[in-house]
């Protein structure tokens, strides 16, 4: 059942926008954060996290006052686009003007200050270095009143070197503001900073086991480093997906592989971390139009924006950090759709295989012979005996089910 808020707009833009649930997220979160609580929701992109802390916000502000009422960083421009875009289909629904900006690189900086020394916004969205620029470098924008403040995708945030600005950021607000933390994971340095920051904040963690519910098929096959590429081409051929991802662990290898595959005439793009702000965008273009049947990403890259209708993913190779093997992979299997999850792997991969037991996901190793990609019962120099009873298999012909497209 969903909850039903005091402010009746805001029940009414939840009916225009199809609302008829919420998800598991904004069901444990939302109760909590309209009292005013600190929280921390850990879950993965496309669950519903932006809903989660945009509508409390609305239902606590007052709209009668001109001042900064909340304040929501996160750590790329396309995220602060989709946050915004969100936040104003549940504004235009309000009696009264509520006064959302949004600040985050590419923007016309003079008119962004001109603007704000006449009048303070009621709702900031903005990236980490554009917020502290003009609260600090420029001294134009006030946030000292808000009595909320939301990091989104916080991990990621940290991991692009964000810190000084983000406690720059919680540090000049009111000393009894809210604070709201959303990730995907909570490594170590992020718990530093929730324990530095937070107050006996309300936990949601939700991706601890998610891969065993998601409706995939886990395929792991062996290469070398001298044949990884190879091994790769030869995968291609097998397969006609609707939409697939490729991860690299490197925006390079993310920029060379998207190009040497483009040479070899597949549709294929690039998302990765040195791209600029108009190449981004037109990639994002690109990938919602359909145009590219391939995507070659880094994590960085890629994390954070919601692209459908995902088949297949592809790992190049497994992720540093396994938990991101969960992210990858959460990208395809969604909205009751199947999907394939395709890994290259080495016999240095143990610690990757001990993980997914863990995570108690089923998988198959597969091989290529005579031309065609079949299983093989397993791989004993990387899986323990015991391992190694969960994945035996009478050797078959790989009959993929999921979505293709229609060549």
């Amino acid at each position: 059942m969903m909850h039903t808020f005091q402010k009746s707009y805001i029940n009414n833009a939840l009916k225009a926008l199809k609302f008829q649930t919420f998800t598991e997220i904004q069901e444990k979160i939302i109760p909590y954060a309209i009292k005013g609580r600190d929280v921390i929701g850990a879950s993965e992109t496309g669950s519903g996290k932006s809903h989660a802390f945009l509508l409390p916000i609305f239902e606590n502000l007052d709209e009668d006052k001109q001042h900064v009422q909340a304040v929501i960083v996160t750590p790329t421009r396309e995220l602060a686009n989709q946050i915004e875009k969100f936040a104003r289909e549940i504004a235009e629904h309000a009696p009264k003007h509520i006064d959302i900006r949004s600040y985050k690189g590419g923007t016309d900086r003079d008119k962004e200050i001109a603007r704000l020394k006449k009048k303070q916004p009621q709702i900031v969205i903005g990236t980490p270095g554009k917020i502290f620029d003009l609260m600090v470098k420029e001294n134009v924008l006030n946030i000292h009143p808000a009595h909320t403040v939301v990091i989104d995708e916080t991990d990621m945030a940290l991991d692009r070197g964000f810190m000084e600005e983000i406690e720059a950021i919680v540090s000049t607000v009111r000393s009894d503001a809210q604070l709201m933390v959303f990730s995907a994971t909570i490594p170590k340095h992020l718990e530093h900073f929730i324990q530095k920051s937070m107050k006996h904040p309300h936990k949601v963690i939700l991706d601890k086991k998610r891969l065993k519910n998601l409706d995939l098929d886990h395929y792991f096959i062996r290469t070398t480093e001298e044949d990884r590429r190879a091994t790769l081409e030869k995968l291609l051929t097998k397969l006609n997906p609707y939409l697939a991802i490729i991860f690299t662990n490197t925006k390079e290898d993310a920029a060379t592989l998207s190009s040497h595959l483009r040479g070899l005439g597949y549709k294929v793009t690039a998302l990765h971390g040195d791209l600029k702000p108009r190449e981004r965008k037109q990639v994002l273009r690109d990938i919602d139009k359909l145009h590219v049947q391939y995507i070659v990403a880094s994590d960085m890259a890629s994390r954070g924006i919601d692209i459908k209708g995902v088949s297949h993913i592809i790992n190049y190779d497994f992720p540093r950090d396994m938990t991101f093997y969960i992210h990858r992979s959460g990208r395809s299997g969604r909205m009751g759709m199947s999907g394939e999850v395709y890994t290259l792997y080495t016999k240095k991969n143990q610690d990757a295989f001990d993980f997914l037991m863990k995570e108690e996901v089923s998988f198959e190793f597969l091989t290529f012979r005579k031309g065609e990609l079949v299983t093989k019962e397993s791989d004993s120099q990387v899986l323990t005996r015991a391992h190694q009873k969960h994945v035996h298999q009478k050797e078959k012909r790989l009959n993929p089910k999921s979505r293709k497209r229609v060549k």
